[in-house]
């Protein structure tokens, strides 16, 4: 727990020591050794008695703020997220507990409530500091003993180091996630599936990663309506997120016409879940038509565009910023090439930044 007190309070206090530290390839593997972190061999003393109501209420708040993430961007509670982390929810899981299923379930809910600390890291580009969180966060699932738990936690490493081009690590990543995630039921199978599909993209391995594909559709709408573990059901349907990472392995693959299908089928699905998913909405639908742009229909790009833009409103997020300056860079070439409906979209994007600036 010292390592996530000291974490949390860089991340307040905005100490570039770790708040600037680059992501660490050498550190991506870690979770692939056999070794246990360091955290559960140097535990401060346990102090103070805890149960199941201080468990329901460190989830409640958890739900609340993952919401708040989803609906205005990562920097939206960022730092009431990382203050309650390191105070109220690290002194959670140094309790003592009337029983080990309990303790047990202290760790996991802190798991996810740091996992949610290093998401809003990423979610404002400081890939260093997601990385350290995320590592805490798998820590503290094995530490649960929570193998689902873990994996889940294994399979966010596998798509960080994806999603900002150091892929080093990541089918290995992905392969010890699903090896560890047996006993899903088809909707939560599907998830380490397709982060798996992902990772065989980036390796250059195209049929395998459409073959586990399709696999991954398969189990999710064979998953359709399954409960799912509390820290799985924050971040939506398995079928959105499947759509969601499907249109990611088609991007790599260069197959830009099934991306754009697969962004659109994401941006569907998450948009039925009501605007509490107004940045993932909007960052699917902004993909679409960068996929449309690539296969040359101009001006159904910027329609697409110009419906992401009014998605984003409200929404104060690195990725969402840097998705609208890569639009403007794009739109400034169109607008050379004569497409008429690029100029009036290009001033919506200046006003955009203007008002997220």
């Amino acid at each position: 727990m010292d390592m996530l007190r000291r974490l949390g309070e860089a991340d307040i206090n905005r100490r570039k020591i770790l708040t600037g530290t680059a992501y660490s390839v050498a550190a991506a593997a870690l979770p692939l050794g056999t070794a246990q972190a360091a955290e559960a061999q140097q535990r401060a003393a346990i102090t103070g008695r805890a149960g199941r109501a201080e468990i329901d209420t460190v989830r409640h708040m958890l739900r609340a703020f993952t919401a708040i993430d989803e609906r205005q961007g990562g920097q939206h509670g960022r730092s009431a997220v990382v203050q309650y982390l390191r105070s109220d929810v690290t002194s959670l899981a140094r309790a003592r507990f009337a029983t080990q299923a309990e303790h047990a379930d202290a760790l996991s809910v802190t798991a996810a409530m740091t996992y949610l600390a290093g998401w809003k890291a990423y979610d404002a580009s400081e890939h260093g500091l997601a990385q350290r969180y995320y590592l805490q966060a798998l820590a503290l699932t094995r530490e649960a003993g929570n193998p689902l738990h873990e994996a889940f936690t294994l399979r966010i490493i596998a798509h960080n180091g994806m999603d900002i081009d150091r892929p080093e690590h990541t089918l290995n990543l992905a392969d010890a996630a699903l090896s560890r995630a047996r006993s899903a039921g088809p909707g939560l199978l599907s998830l380490f599936v397709i982060a798996r599909a992902r990772a065989l993209a980036c390796a250059g391995r195209g049929a395998e990663a459409v073959a586990e594909v399709r696999r991954a559709q398969d189990l999710a709408l064979r998953g359709d309506g399954e409960e799912l573990p509390y820290w799985a059901a924050l971040w939506g349907t398995p079928r959105a997120a499947v759509a969601s990472h499907t249109a990611k392995v088609f991007r790599s693959l260069r197959d830009h016409a099934n991306a754009e299908k697969h962004y659109a089928q994401s941006a569907k699905s998450y948009g039925r879940l009501g605007d509490g998913r107004a940045r993932i909405t909007a960052l699917s639908i902004a993909s679409q038509g960068s996929e449309q742009a690539e296969q040359g229909h101009l001006e159904l790009a910027c329609g697409t565009w110009g419906r992401a833009l009014n998605l984003f409103a409200g929404v104060h997020s690195d990725r969402a910023a840097k998705q609208v300056a890569g639009i403007r860079r794009r739109l400034r070439t169109f607008e050379r090439r004569g497409v008429v409906a690029a100029a009036a979209l290009d001033e919506q994007t200046r006003a955009w930044q203007a008002a997220h600036a």
